[in-house]
């Protein structure tokens, strides 16, 4: 297995990258926007992205965003092919991503947004912490990337200052101790106090 910066030899991949976020995205509760082809190229030919490959064969990707010129940047659609999942790869992926978005963007604060619990303390292993969507990037860019969603309507119901998912921050200025890992149990907690919140209009 080879975890390495994606370039633009690596564009063939991008439809099977995309249908495998789409797949992933159909997931009720899963955060995860969709991207189309063209977008995973551009992040492929910039240098923004990691690509895992098994041989030949299309393992797992996430890439990076930039944001409000550069003082942020995002680690998105981490994703994970079925076929490799299960076996560490994502934490793999998210690392490399990480120390790669630290090296290109080395006074920039990483932020990620997401539902799953795995990422969630992936990122806190990291030294994210989490924070208030208040805290992130204001560039409107960024939000309205979250439009293909599923649980966009609850972004928009809360004036984008809350949603399903929760928001954590790497800030390279603050002393970060990995250390003061936060709990799986309180992420648990936080994301079923959300789905309470926000979906009860799908119960009803």
């Amino acid at each position: 297995m080879q975890i390495v910066i994606a370039n633009k030899s690596h564009s063939h991949y991008a439809e099977i990258i995309c249908d495998t976020i789409a797949d992933a995205a159909k997931v009720r509760g899963t955060g995860i926007a969709k991207r189309k082809p063209e977008y995973i190229i551009t992040k492929m030919e910039n240098g923004n992205a990691v690509i895992a490959l098994d041989g030949d064969t299309f393992a797992g990707f996430c890439y990076i965003e930039a944001w409000s010129h550069g003082k942020f940047v995002a680690n998105s659609g981490l994703i994970v092919h079925p076929d490799f999942r299960n076996r560490g790869l994502a934490k793999q992926i998210k690392k490399v991503v990480f120390e790669h978005s630290r090296t290109k963007y080395p006074d920039a604060k990483i932020f990620s947004i997401t539902t799953g619990l795995a990422v969630m303390k992936m990122n806190s292993e990291l030294g994210y912490k989490p924070v208030t969507f208040s805290e992130l990037t204001t560039d409107q860019t960024f939000w309205d990337g979250c439009q293909t969603c599923k649980n966009y309507d609850v972004l928009q119901r809360t004036n984008q200052s809350m949603c399903l998912c929760t928001g954590m921050l790497f800030d390279p200025n603050t002393k970060n101790d990995t250390s003061k890992k936060v709990k799986e149990k309180a992420f648990k907690r936080l994301k079923s106090i959300k789905q309470s919140l926000f979906l009860k209009k799908d119960n009803k």
